[in-house]
C-alpha cells in the first residue's frame, strides 16, 4: 500500500471515529439537557423514557422504583407499555428480570423473553423478544431499574448499554432529588394543615402560638388546643422523633388519636396511656414526646401529664419564672403499658404558661439546661403575643434552627 493510500485510510478511520464520537455526544445530549430542571418526578421520567426510546430505537422503556421497605420494584413510568402503570406492576426484589437487575446491580440482557425467567407477564403478552435492563444507582444506593425492550430480536452494543447506564444514572440522581423535594413539600403542607388555623376562644384565658419549620428538614412538631364537652380545654404539644413526610404522617395520626381519647377521659395521664398503647400496636417504630394538659373552666388550675416532653415554663406575677413542678414519664412508643402521672399546676390570675418543643431550647454543643434557663429569662407574665415575640427574638434571633419550633403560650386574665 502506498503512503498516500495509507494516509487516506488513516483519515477515513479518524473521520469515522470522530463521526462516531459526535453521534454519541449528540445521543447523550438528546437524553440529558437542562429542560429537565423544572419538571416534577412524573414529567421527568416520562420525558426521559420518550428520549431513551427514540435514541435507542426501542419499542418500550420502563422505570421501576424501589419502595420504602426495599422489597418491591414498583412501576413509576412507562413508554410503549403503559399498562405497567395502569396495572400498578410491582416486582419482588431478586425475582424475574427487573428483580435480577436490581439484585445484581449490573446490566442484564435477555434475547428470548418468551423462554426467560420473567416475573411480569405483561412483557410476554406485549410480544417483546429482547430486553436490556440497568440499575438506577444514586450515591451508592439502589433507586430502581430502567429497562428497554424490542419486538424483534436484537443484540445491544456496548455503546448502547453505556448510553442506557448514563440515562439511568441521571434518572437515579434526579429521582432522589425530586422525591426528596416533593416529600419535603408534602410534609410541610401536611404539617401546616394540622396546625390549628386559629386558637379557640377560652373564657378568662389569652392565647398565642407560633410554629417555625427547621431549615434542615420538616419534623413532627405540633401543637393543638380544643374545647372539651366538659367545658374544659385540651392543650397539646408534641414532637415525633424523626424528620420528613413519615414523621409528619405519624404526627397527624397521633393528633387525631389523642383528640379521640380526650373525649373519653378527663385524666391527661389516661389519655397519654391510651395513645401510647395505640402507637405501640399500630406504629411500633414510632416514638414521640407529648405533653397533654387540661385547663379547668374556672380556669384556676391546669392538670398536666408528660410523655417525655419538656416541662412548661410558669410565670406568676411577683414570683421567679420557673419550670412547672412535674415529672415527665417515658416517651410515647417506649416500654410496656406503664402507669402515668398527672400533675396539677396552679394558674392564678395574670399567670402565664409557656409550652414548647425542644427545637426552641436545644442547640448542638450546648447544654439543654442552659437553653431552658435562657427561655425562663425571656418569659414573663405578660400578653402572650408580646411574650411570644420576646421568646422568639431571644432564642431564635436571626438564624433559623435546624429543628422545628412550636411555641404555645396561655395567660390567665389578670382580673
Amino acid at each position: 500500500m502506498s503512503t498516500n493510500a495509507h494516509t487516506v485510510v488513516q483519515v477515513e478511520n479518524s473521520s469515522a471515529a470522530l463521526a462516531g464520537a459526535t453521534r454519541k455526544l449528540a445521543n447523550i445530549r438528546a437524553i440529558i439537557d437542562d429542560s429537565f430542571a423544572h419538571m416534577d418526578v412524573d414529567e421527568f421520567l416520562n420525558t426521559l423514557l420518550a428520549r431513551v426510546r427514540q435514541v435507542l430505537d426501542v419499542d418500550t422503556a420502563v422505570v421501576l422504583l424501589l419502595d420504602r421497605q426495599a422489597r418491591y420494584l414498583v412501576a413509576a413510568a412507562a413508554d410503549g407499555i403503559e399498562e405497567e402503570i395502569s396495572q400498578a406492576v410491582r416486582v419482588p426484589l431478586g425475582e424475574g428480570f427487573a428483580g435480577r437487575v436490581a439484585h445484581e446491580r449490573r446490566p442484564v440482557a435477555i434475547t428470548d423473553v418468551s423462554g426467560a425467567d420473567v416475573y411480569n407477564p405483561l412483557l410476554v403478552q406485549r410480544g417483546l423478544r429482547t430486553l436490556l435492563g440497568v440499575p438506577l444507582i444514586g450515591g451508592g444506593a439502589l433507586v430502581g431499574v430502567m429497562h428497554v425492550g424490542t419486538l424483534t430480536e436484537r443484540r445491544f452494543s456496548a455503546d448502547e448499554v453505556e448510553l442506557l447506564q448514563l440515562a439511568a444514572g441521571r434518572a437515579a440522581l434526579a429521582v432522589q432529588s425530586l422525591l426528596s423535594r416533593a416529600e419535603r413539600a408534602g410534609a410541610r403542607e401536611l404539617q401546616r394543615s394540622l396546625v390549628p388555623p386559629a386558637l379557640p376562644n377560652v373564657p378568662g384565658v389569652e392565647m398565642s402560638a407560633r410554629y417555625s419549620p427547621g431549615k434542615e428538614n420538616v419534623g413532627g412538631d405540633w401543637y393543638d388546643v380544643f374545647p372539651l364537652p366538659s367545658g374544659e380545654t385540651g392543650i397539646v404539644i408534641g414532637d415525633v422523633v424523626g424528620h420528613g413526610l413519615s414523621a409528619a404522617v405519624v404526627m397527624g395520626r397521633m393528633r387525631s388519636a389523642l383528640r379521640a381519647y380526650a373525649l373519653e377521659s378527663g385524666d391527661p395521664a389516661e389519655v397519654l396511656r391510651r395513645l401510647d398503647r395505640k402507637i405501640q400496636h399500630f406504629e411500633p417504630d414510632a416514638t414521640a414526646t407529648v405533653l397533654y394538659a387540661v385547663c379547668d373552666p374556672a380556669p384556676d388550675r391546669v392538670r398536666v401529664s408528660s410523655a417525655g416532653h419538656l416541662p412548661p415554663i410558669l410565670a406568676v406575677p411577683g414570683q421567679p419564672v420557673r419550670t412547672a413542678d412535674m415529672k415527665p414519664d417515658v416517651l410515647i412508643g417506649f416500654g410496656a403499658d406503664i402507669d402515668r402521672q398527672t400533675a396539677t399546676v396552679d394558674f392564678p390570675p395574670g399567670a402565664l404558661l409557656c409550652f414548647y418543643t425542644d427545637g426552641l431550647v436545644e442547640r448542638r454543643g450546648d447544654d439543654l439546661d442552659d437553653g431552658i434557663s435562657r427561655l425562663c429569662d425571656a418569659v414573663y407574665p405578660g400578653p402572650p403575643e408580646a411574650v411570644g415575640a420576646a421568646v422568639m427574638n431571644a432564642l431564635i434571633g436571626k438564624q433559623p434552627t435546624d429543628d422545628d419550633v412550636a411555641l404555645l403560650l396561655m395567660r390567665r386574665s389578670p382580673s
